[in-house]
């Protein structure tokens, strides 16, 4: 059934009035006539019967007219809702962030002072391609690109933070291996940096001696300004040190650095910030 004629059928069963409803649907009257014709024949009953110049409800008319009531406004708020999904979901940013989490949100935060309507959904998923930018590391071994519609890559450094009052604070740089014995503050190894750390100490001859273990950059950070152990800090993830008590130390030996790899992906919808964002996000890097 053509959801235009059930309208024009609702507005002359709530008038009584053919006329009248012709003027409000903005048609002419043969118009309007016909279209109920149509409808009561592909029905195959009287929707209405004549009394003087007044149309009144046969009581197929009433019925229709009941279930009308309830259908048609849900049909219309059901197109509203559907426009407003479409706004959303373009104006909506789908993030995955496997690497660099702390520099990517603190870059969310500060691009949506000037983009107030660009929505930003993220998650931390490996398995998972369908997103608008993905960011993520290749570890210690170059990895196949994905199909993807732009990538930059930026070669990350990965240091020591040590204590000021430890004896690596007085050396420019260290082999890994000459802090076998040391407490480590890590991530956990179920994230890609963590991995890659515990891949780097093994490297260097030995599994580290993890005094404290997390999913949570933040946290790692805020034990090592606790002057707790030694942990690894990636240079342009994490920062610079703030905390005056602590030094970063370049490793010597193996060199221990990681890619940071951000891509734009072609996702349906495509989103009206996504590439936007993506070269504001590379700017940061």
């Amino acid at each position: 059934m053509d959801i235009q004629k059930l309208k024009y059928f609702q507005t002359t069963a709530r008038l009584e009035h053919i006329t009248r409803a012709a003027e409000v649907l903005h048609i002419s009257q043969p118009s309007l006539t016909q279209a109920i014709h149509l409808l009561e024949d592909e029905l195959g009953v009287p929707l209405f019967r004549r009394e003087g110049r007044r149309v009144v409800l046969t009581e197929f008319g009433v019925y229709l007219k009941q279930r009308l009531d309830v259908l048609i406004p849900e049909f219309d708020r059901l197109a509203l809702e559907m426009e407003e999904l479409k706004q959303s979901v373009t104006k909506k940013v789908r993030l995955n962030i496997l690497a660099a989490s702390s520099l990517v949100i603190n870059a969310i935060m500060e691009y949506k002072k000037e983009n107030g309507e660009a929505i930003f959904d993220f998650e931390q998923n490996e398995t998972k391609s369908n997103c608008d930018i993905l960011i993520t590391t290749n570890g210690l071994s170059g990895e196949p690109e994905n199909k993807c519609a732009r990538r930059f890559v930026k070669k990350e450094k990965i240091y020591l933070a040590v204590p000021r009052a430890s004896k690596y604070a007085e050396v420019s740089s260290v082999a890994l291996s000459e802090v076998r014995n040391e407490s480590f503050i890590m991530l956990s190894n179920t994230r890609l940096f963590g991995a890659i750390c515990s891949r780097y100490c093994s490297m260097a001859g030995f599994y580290p001696k993890v005094i404290f273990e997390s999913d949570s950059p933040t946290a790692v950070q805020n034990i090592i300004g606790m002057g707790a152990g030694i942990a690894f800090w990636p240079e342009h993830s994490w920062g610079k040190l703030h905390d005056e008590s602590l030094k970063l130390v370049s490793i010597a030996e193996p060199v221990c650095e990681r890619d940071l790899i951000v891509e734009l992906h072609g996702r349906h919808p495509t989103s009206v910030y996504a590439e936007d964002f993506y070269n504001f996000l590379i700017n940061k890097l």
